[in-house]
This record gives structure tokens, sequence and C-alpha cells, in this order.
């Protein structure tokens, strides 16, 4: 149920994260002498990008871990769940966005390091932009790695940031082949709904927290007692 809810939040989140990620998507430096390039071309960036949520998904995992094995793992399921319901609150109402200075200085130098590939057209080359712009900060990217920490587990971590990449997949492709007509096609009907699936897979993660001894949704957690006999 995980990877199907970080497939959902990365095909839904990527109508949010268009604005960022679409105009890097338009103006990759991909070879158009035919459609195969281009479409291989895309894959490819779309891999680096992919590659590096992997990465931080792992990390954040073995964090979550680290919660886990302290006995915090219901607690961190609802934390994270809290931060998802709050987030889509936020999102509604249109609050304040704050700017950190530290924040606003990582994205100019990633867009800078990115900026110079731009020049290029190998595959390598983007591949690299890809794992650049895997890194860039993103509202709906923090939701996804709050709910990998949640895995409480390198692995499971990672395949959750990854599957949340595949979600994205889909849209970012189609940006890039097609250009800006699929996104003023599809982009402002959806990206209402986003916040309200934000706000359910919250709930969800509050509910597995809870302890409740449902199935799947909220699995009764056994605490084992070791007795050490002498």
């Amino acid at each position: 149920m995980e990877y199907w809810t970080a497939i959902s939040i990365g095909l839904l989140g990527s109508l949010h994260c268009i604005g960022m990620c679409g105009p890097i998507a338009l103006a990759l430096p991909l070879d158009r002498s035919s459609s195969f390039k281009i479409v291989g071309g895309s894959v490819i960036y779309n891999l680096g990008r992919l590659f590096s949520y992997l990465l931080i998904g792992a990390l954040l995992g073995l964090v979550g871990n680290g919660f886990a094995m302290a006995g915090f793992q219901q607690i961190l399921s609802i934390v994270v769940g809290s931060f998802m319901v709050l987030s889509a609150i936020w999102a509604v109402f249109q609050l304040k966005k704050w700017n950190f200075q530290i924040h606003n200085l990582w994205i100019s130098r990633i867009k800078s390091a990115m900026a110079k590939r731009f020049r290029r057209t190998s595959f390598a080359n983007l591949f690299f932009i890809g794992m650049l712009n895997g890194i860039l900060p993103c509202g709906l990217v923090y939701i996804a790695l709050a709910g990998a920490i949640a895995m409480a587990s390198p692995t499971q971590g990672a395949f959750f940031m990854f599957a949340f990449g595949l979600g994205t997949m889909p849209l970012m492709l189609a940006v890039a082949v097609y250009g800006n007509q699929i996104k003023n096609k599809f982009f402002p009907p959806i990206k209402r709904f986003v916040p309200v699936f934000i706000f359910l897979i919250g709930t969800l993660f509050i509910i597995r927290g809870m302890n409740l001894g449902i199935p799947y949704l909220s699995p009764q957690t056994q605490h084992k007692q070791t007795i050490n006999c002498h």
C-alpha cells in the first residue's frame, strides 16, 4: 500500500511541481533530430531524478530506522501524517510562504550548476541534470521524503522515493516531448485536488500510527519482551 501511495503522490504531485520542473523539462538540451532521441533523452533525464530520489530515500529511511529502533515508529507515522495534513491545509488556504536565505541559496546554486550543463546534449549530461533536479527543494518532494522517513528502513525508504519518482514521470515526459500544450490543458482543473489527496494520505499515516489493529491500514504492533534464562 505504501508504494502505491508514493506513486499516487508523485502522479498528482507532478501537477504541482510542474511549476518548477516544467521549465527545466522544456529547456532540456535534447537532440531533436528524431522522436527516438527526444524520448530517449527525456527518459535518461528522468532516470537521473529517480536516482537522486533513491539515494535520499535510503538516507532518510535510515534516519527513520533509528526512530523505530528507539520504539518511536508509531509516533513517527503520526508526526509525518500530521505534517501532510497541515501542508494540505496550508495549500488550500494559500497561507504565507516562508522564504529562508539558506533555502534560496541552495536553489540558486543548484540552478547555476544545471545552467552550465544545458550546453551539451549527451545522455550522461542529461542524467546529471536530472540528478541535480532531484535535489531541488519542492513542497511535494518534502511530503514524499516524510513518507520515506516513516518507512523506517533504508531499503523501503529508497523504494518509496523511487515509486514517488515513477509517479512523476508520465507528466514530466509529456511536458518534455509535447511542451506547454500538455501543461495548459490538464494542469488547471486537476491541481485543485492535490491538497485534498495529500490530506487523505496524511490521515492514513495518522491512522497507521495509532496501532488500531486494522489489517493493512493500522496493523497492531506486537512488542516482544525478551526473557533471559540463567
